[in-house]
């Protein structure tokens, strides 16, 4: 099973050198791949969250493409709806030639109404536009162009990962909920992306999400999605305050403790 990380393109302490050194990290420590989020425009909804600077996924991408070797590349996720089918097949297939196939398009459907609104996307007609998406970029490519994760948590982003994607993204989740799921259900391929909160003792919530507590919790956590099938692991070590975007060293410092103790337990 691989590893990856999903890296804030984003926040106040985000520039071009924070982030090429995201990308030596991460590639210097092992991990198989480093993906990216997205949005258009940020818009007051979308600010809250992720604040300027946003560097758009594609052009960031190829730009780190350039200051990378060996890892892979990927959105999690491209919002679908917000740019046309044939273009995102453009743009996917160019970043996958010129990064040498290392390109993972992750998409969804979104969340930021006052975004769609912007761009002049109906916001109700998500799910089926998503659906016509890809369906256009399934007939664009050939069948095994550049690799298609289908993110989302409900039941529909289960049943169009499994009929476009190559995998289904989760976006987080209780182990109980993605053992039910993955159990329940025939999917291409499991690919989820977890919390990555790393403690100095134990979590005993019952609730506990994947990838929050002790490096022993993660481990095991990580080896319970192998056993589930999962081909790759996203880590995400962003926890919601655009500040820590000024100190990206405590992030790295989490991901080189479990790549450390990933590959002494694998």
């Amino acid at each position: 099973m691989r590893l990856g990380v999903n890296v804030p393109n984003f926040g106040p302490g985000t520039d071009p050198g924070v982030l090429r050194e995201w990308a030596r990290t991460v590639e210097g420590l092992g991990y198989d791949l480093l993906m990216t989020s997205d949005h258009v425009t940020v818009t007051p909804d979308v600010a809250e969250k992720y604040p300027e600077p946003f560097y758009e996924p594609f052009t960031t991408l190829s730009w780190l493409a350039g200051v990378t070797t060996r890892l892979r590349l990927g959105t999690t996720v491209l919002v679908l709806p917000y740019r046309h089918p044939l273009l995102v097949a453009r743009m996917a297939t160019n970043l996958n030639q010129l990064s040498g196939g290392r390109f993972v398009l992750g998409v969804g459907v979104g969340w930021a109404r006052q975004e769609y609104d912007a761009l002049g996307v109906p916001f109700a007609a998500r799910g089926r536009l998503t659906d016509e998406y890809l369906t256009t970029l399934r007939n664009a490519w050939p069948e095994d162009a550049v690799p298609i994760w289908v993110g989302g948590n409900s039941e529909a982003a289960v049943r169009r990962a499994i009929r476009f994607g190559d995998a289904w993204h989760p976006l987080r989740g209780t182990m109980s909920w993605l053992r039910s799921v993955v159990a329940n259900q025939s999917l291409p391929g499991f690919a989820p992306r977890i919390i990555l909160r790393l403690t100095t003792t134990p979590v005993d919530d019952p609730e506990r999400h994947p990838g929050t507590g002790t490096i022993e919790q993660i481990l095991d956590d990580l080896d319970q999605l192998r056993h589930l099938g999962a081909d790759t692991v996203i880590l995400d070590p962003y926890h919601g305050d655009p500040e820590e975007t000024r100190r990206p060293a405590a992030a790295w410092q989490a991901l080189s403790v479990v790549a450390t103790h990933w590959r002494t337990a694998s």
